[in-house]
């Protein structure tokens, strides 16, 4: 595979003239209070695994419109006192998957809370929370459900269930609420990015190839999907091409960028055809807080693997663990 985007240098200039709505600060502070005010009860019930080194526990917490979501929770064993925590969000298509999958956190010494994805996790991680909303017409997959009314669209309630993993979280002993991250690959990156921004007293955040960034570009510059579904959708509502885009201004990475402000590490490989490299660029240069960006020049849209995740340990460390 060779490059998909622009050249690295115009990369590096590339800024994105994304149109934001003008009510979006009062949509998302509207959204997250109507879930909020919705409340319900957090479960959480011990699951018994073989893991000498770990406890896992089944999570149940009120997402969008109180709707139960499920996570696991993941902290080391024996560990006493509040710790530091990661709430991670998976890619397009994924689940929270098994409990004994996606150990590396927990046996870093931190409480790890992986959500679970509403009305996904089939593709290739298994997940267990259905999206009770109704949806109008659509093309396969949820990037184009709801797509006519912000209101009813998938992502507003995909990433209220993000923002409302973090206050769950922040509410279970083993939890020091001072101390939160959130990460993600993909889908889970762009949902990391909204939180961090909807949440403005997290600790940090972690995207890796962060998905729904400058989203009018990507799906003109992509055949992959998940943006070639909202193409696809675009190519038959032929006229409703403003009103798609207006929803998509609400969840769009650019737009949260522009409001984040804690410190952040993103990842960008230049082979990608799935996340367009300039759409990461743009979100990194909208960034209001202090970030970092790693380049992968000779990778896809697995970008670091192993490596992002050792490089992202670092700079946990030094966010999370280091005093003051």
């Amino acid at each position: 595979m060779a490059y998909t985007d622009l050249p690295e240098a115009q990369l590096d200039a590339y800024r994105s003239d994304l149109r934001e709505p003008e009510d979006f600060d009062a949509f998302w502070a509207d959204t997250l209070a109507e879930a909020r005010e919705c409340g319900g009860p957090v479960e959480v019930t011990p699951v018994c695994t073989p893991l000498t080194g770990l406890d896992v526990f089944d999570v149940t917490f009120p997402g969008f419109a109180g709707q139960p979501v499920r996570a696991w929770l993941r902290v080391p064993r024996g560990s006493t006192g509040p710790l530091p925590t990661i709430v991670q969000y998976v890619g397009y298509g994924g689940g929270r998957g098994h409990p004994l999958e996606n150990l590396l956190w927990a046996a870093a010494g931190y409480a790890h809370v992986q959500m679970d994805t509403r009305g996904q996790g089939s593709g290739w991680s298994r997940g267990d929370t259905p999206d009770l909303a109704g949806a109008g017409p659509q093309v396969p997959g949820v990037a184009t459900r709801g797509i006519e009314d912000p209101r009813r669209y998938y992502y507003r309630r995909f990433l209220t269930d993000a923002v409302r993993a973090v206050d769950a979280a922040r509410g279970l002993p083993a939890v020091d609420p001072a101390r939160v991250a959130v990460l993600g690959h993909s889908q889970g990156g762009g949902a990391a990015l909204a939180t961090a921004a909807l949440v403005p007293d997290l600790a940090a955040v972690v995207a890796y190839v962060p998905f729904l960034c400058d989203i009018p570009r990507a799906v003109t510059i992509t055949d992959a999907h998940p943006y070639r579904e909202i193409r696809d959708w675009l190519a038959v509502h032929r006229d409703r091409e403003e009103q798609a885009l207006r929803t998509l201004g609400y969840v769009d990475g650019v737009a949260f960028a522009r409001r984040g402000r804690v410190p952040a590490r993103f990842s960008v490989a230049l082979m990608d055809d799935i996340v367009p490299p300039s759409t990461v660029y743009a979100a990194v240069h909208a960034y209001r807080g202090p970030a970092e960006l790693t380049v992968w020049r000779y990778n896809g849209h697995e970008a670091g693997g192993i490596d992002d995740d050792a490089a992202a340990l670092t700079f946990l460390r030094d966010t999370l663990l280091t005093p003051g």
